[in-house]
Formats: structure tokens, sequence, C-alpha cells
């Protein structure tokens, strides 16, 4: 991976900024590569979501600001725009980044799509079935997954 100066004191002034400002995350970085981060949180309050701690792997390329982080979950989650393998699908992630978005409001917007899921854009067929058509056993499944993944 290539990085510039001015890529690595960018992704460290984020990294400080996650870390000493008040949003509810926690980031720590590799310590031989500032470009690999993990992320961790906890799952939004009146979801079922909440008391689940969840981890986020964040890593960055020799293009970023440019380009987006790639970002992807290592606690394993029920949602539909998120896969087995904890890829997200989110447009900010993708055609609607911008450099000016900074990676704690990233993360926030990862966050609310746990609670928002975009049903007609799934990487978990049967979980955007399920929103759709079953709301009660889709919040089941995913208070499953909490208990089993990511409880404290």
């Amino acid at each position: 991976m290539t990085s510039n100066k001015i890529n690595i004191k960018r992704i460290i002034d984020e990294y400080n900024d996650i870390n000493f400002n008040d949003y509810g995350l926690s980031a720590s970085m590799d310590e031989n590569d500032p470009t690999k981060w993990q992320v961790i949180f906890f799952g939004p309050s009146d979801s079922p979501y909440e008391d689940g701690i969840y981890k986020l792997k964040v890593n960055f390329n020799g293009k970023y600001p440019f380009e987006p982080p790639v970002c992807q979950f290592i606690t394993k989650l029920y949602h539909p725009n998120i896969d087995s393998a904890g890829r997200i699908c989110l447009d900010v992630l993708k055609s609607n980044w911008s450099p000016a978005l900074s990676i704690a409001k990233l993360i926030l917007s990862i966050i609310s799509l746990l609670n928002d899921p975009n049903p007609n854009s799934p990487l978990n067929g049967e979980a955007a079935q399920l929103f759709l058509h079953n709301k009660s056993l889709y919040n089941e499944k995913i208070k499953e997954y909490r208990k089993k993944f990511a409880l404290i």
C-alpha cells in the first residue's frame, strides 16, 4: 500500500477526531500501519441491535480521501445491506463518497443504516424479505445474532 504524507496526516487527524470527540466510537490503529483501523461502537438505542458491541474494520487505500476507505463488519450481524462476510452496501461507500466526508460521519452513517435498512439494495436477500414482510421475525433474528456474536 502506498500512502503519501498528506494522506497519512488526514488519516491520523480523523483518528484523533474519533477518539477525542464524543461520537460514541472507539478507534484503534494498527501500530505498524496507520491505514488499518478497527472501530468499536454500541448498537443504536431503541433498536434490536441495542446492547450489542459491534466491531468494524476500516482500511484506507493510497487514494484516500479521494476514494472511500473499505469498511467491513468484523462482528457478524443480520441486516439486509450487510453480507455474511461483513461487507456493507451503502451509497457513501460507493458513488456518494466525498473527500469532505469525515470518517466519523461515515461510521455514523453505517450505524444509521442499522436502524434504516434499504431492502431494495440487499446483500442479504433473506434479511431484506423478512424486513419487508415479517418485521417481528426480522427483529428476532437480529437479536439472535446480537446474543451470539455481539454481547459484552
